[in-house]
């Protein structure tokens, strides 16, 4: 049923209302399910996340809107909203990604949001997507495994895995195959639609384990009659070693007094370094080069990779794909500059021609995510975080090769320690094995808001890092 957007204002207001009624009456003899964890996320005290029915006017409306939308007010949702404008930003990009008339239909949209969040295990989105692929008439055979799709989306699996994992190998020969003239063949404007997509749930994907999303009530490891056993939990929680059962939750307020300030006047150095005097051209490559290899290295060394989820896995195929393999085999990762093709000047009109609308949506949430501030750190106020931020942003892109010439990649080390640099790689490349005691380990005496605000630029980071390749191979194809 779709509700009216006025009679939408109080529709979870009455939903919750006339449920507690039910649960509430010990008469009936119903067993209501409880939660397994409390709250949206497995790494954030439910107390500290804003509730619903406790937000302001404002916020109100983006909750009755996306309600509409979606039916629901998912754990996403209720962890973005520590920051209401990108959450209005992200929404409105996601509505037209999936609501609005575009290139594909509507079940292909729902199951190409399967494809990539797959190539991450996450059964969290998966799981969202299927119930939204079938509402909207998708073929259930399609949901048994790639094989039982179309070949036209089997066709994408490709992209898929090297968009996920090595964008940079992307040519235009593997946009040439997807467009060459058959029986399942892909127009440009489907395929744009379609890379979109995929760059937006491989990051969406990052998001949900950075920030230890819990699953969704109807979804598996949701609300249940009893504590499940290991073998029922939720696939994001097996395969990051968060299953353990009730850990301690370690204080935002670390032991380390000085972390803070140690962090603020290194970006006081770095800002008053700048102004002094500039490293040579040779010096900021060199030292991009350098960050570019040792962020190779960042990964967490105490965790084996498990074993691909099988009710996941059957929706991708080359289930041993991955980034890490790439780096442990000390291959090279190629330099993309900025300056010659750049998301701004190239991948943003290129979008926007052949997908009208979506480059203007996505460079707004570009924009925010990258620009957000609140002037605060920790317990200071007044606090000019630009540097840090753009020390996250393009450190993020250091590692999928992509270099901007202006900057001075030694700021990265001086800025990031070891333990959030690993915290960064895993979200990032791997996020299925991101853990709640990497989360633990960052900026410890920090507010979990600003550690979601850290989620979300590597969210963005990384989908425009994944645009950019798959922009410039079609750039590339059609001149």
């Amino acid at each position: 049923m779709r509700l009216s957007p006025r009679s939408a204002n109080s529709v979870p207001e009455i939903i919750c209302s006339r449920c507690s009624g039910v649960c509430n009456n010990k008469e009936l003899g119903i067993s209501i399910p409880r939660p397994v964890r409390q709250g949206p996320s497995r790494f954030i005290p439910a107390g500290e996340i804003l509730q619903v029915g406790r937000e302001d006017a404002n916020m109100h409306s983006v909750f009755s809107d996306a309600f509409t939308d979606m039916g629901r007010l998912d754990n996403i949702t209720l962890v973005m909203v520590f920051h209401p404008q990108y959450l209005e930003s992200f929404l409105k990009t996601q509505h037209y990604l999936l609501q609005m008339d575009g290139p594909l239909p509507a079940c292909y949209q729902h199951y190409i949001g399967i494809m990539a969040a797959a190539r991450h295990q996450c059964s969290y989105l998966v799981n969202l997507h299927v119930n939204d692929f079938i509402h909207n008439g998708g073929d259930q055979k399609w949901l048994n495994g790639l094989e039982n799709a179309p070949q036209k989306l089997r066709n994408l699996g490709e992209l898929n895995k090297m968009l996920a994992h090595r964008p940079w190998l992307i040519t235009k020969e593997h946009i040439e195959q997807l467009l060459k003239t058959g029986e399942h063949s892909w127009s440009l404007a489907e395929l744009i639609h379609a890379v979109v997509l995929l760059a937006h749930y491989h990051s969406l994907a990052s998001f949900t384990f950075g920030c230890g999303i819990n699953p969704e009530i109807h979804s598996d490891g949701g609300p249940t009659f009893r504590p499940p056993s290991v073998s029922n939990y939720c696939i994001c929680d097996i395969t990051n070693g968060n299953y353990v059962g009730h850990q301690t939750q370690v204080g935002v307020m670390g032991t380390d007094s000085c972390e803070v300030e140690a962090l603020m006047e290194k970006m006081k150095q770095l800002q008053e370094c700048r102004d002094e005097e500039e490293a040579s051209q040779e010096e900021m490559a060199t030292r991009f080069e350098r960050e570019k290899t040792e962020s190779m290295l960042a990964f967490a060394t105490e965790d084996e990779d498990p074993p691909p989820a099988r009710d996941v896995s059957r929706h991708f195929e080359d289930t041993s794909y991955g980034y890490k393999d790439f780096s442990r085999r000390g291959m090279h990762v190629p330099t993309f500059r900025v300056q010659d093709y750049s998301w701004e000047d190239h991948g943003y009109s290129l979008v926007n021609r052949l997908y009208p609308d979506v480059g203007q949506l996505l460079d707004e949430k570009f924009h925010i995510a990258y620009n957000l501030t609140y002037n605060t750190m920790a317990m200071h106020k007044d606090v000019d975080t630009s540097t840090l931020r753009r020390a996250i942003w393009n450190y993020v892109h250091c590692m999928f090769g992509i270099r901007y010439d202006d900057y001075d990649y030694g700021e990265i080390n001086q800025l990031l320690d070891r333990s959030f640099k690993v915290y960064i790689k895993n979200v990032v490349c791997s996020p299925e094995k991101t853990t709640k005691r990497m989360y633990d380990s960052f900026w410890r005496q920090f507010k979990h808001s600003e550690k979601v605000h850290v989620n979300l630029l590597l969210m963005e980071a990384r989908m425009q890092a994944e645009l950019l390749y798959a922009l410039r191979a079609i750039t590339r194809y059609m001149t």
